[in-house]
């Protein structure tokens, strides 16, 4: 849904818009993408059930007391986002994403939710998901890819349509090497094997 949106955007806009999208399966990715991706993105990642409830009620505060309001998103609504529903932040829509979260939480494994977030989240300009993007910054497939390039795909994640990956900015530089200390910090490649130790079950 996400990227037909992207591209039916961008296109009423610009003549030279291209999508880039490659669909990769698990065992395709480097061990290193997936979980600086959770370093990232959602350290709960493994052990809530769609919802983080401590960061909602943190950005709820944080904007309470006139801060910018940031997002708490996990990664799996992210994913029942960027499947299912259009862009905007109306009440309905949200209550509609809390669905669509609940229902893939119930129906599938974390590796599975990872699995397609991977490969539907956009790290540039029209390059959607992990091996897009690695071909096109690193020449090379997502199972090739190495723990600082896995930092700097996953650093750009907030804002990809402006940071690039392979020429970081040193905010950029700054939050990949930030992102490399919270993996370690997660138990490193432990946080791979029990997500898939739970699929396999």
């Amino acid at each position: 849904m996400m990227i037909l949106q992207r591209y039916d955007a961008a296109v009423g806009h610009r003549t030279d818009f291209r999508i880039d999208y490659r669909w990769v399966n698990w065992v395709e990715i480097a061990d290193y993408l997936p979980l600086a991706i959770i370093a990232a993105e959602d350290q709960k990642f493994a052990t809530h059930h769609g919802f983080d409830f401590d960061s909602i009620a943190d950005a709820v505060k944080t904007r309470m007391r006139g801060g910018r309001l940031r997002g708490a998103s996990t990664i799996s609504q992210q994913v029942a986002k960027n499947l299912f529903l259009w862009p905007g932040k109306s009440l309905l829509r949200k209550g509609i994403e809390a669905y669509f979260t609940a229902l893939i939480e119930m129906l599938w494994s974390k590796q599975r939710i990872l699995e397609v977030y991977m490969n539907i989240a956009e790290f540039g300009d029209g390059i959607f998901g992990v091996e897009a993007a690695s071909r096109r910054f690193f020449k090379k497939p997502a199972r090739r890819i190495r723990l600082g390039e896995a930092a700097r795909l996953a650093a750009v994640l907030p804002n990809p349509r402006a940071m690039r990956p392979d020429h970081p900015s040193p905010h950029v530089a700054r939050r990949a090497r930030w992102i490399r200390r919270q993996m370690g910090r997660m138990g490193g490649r432990h946080v791979i094997d029990n997500i898939q130790i739970h699929h396999a079950r």
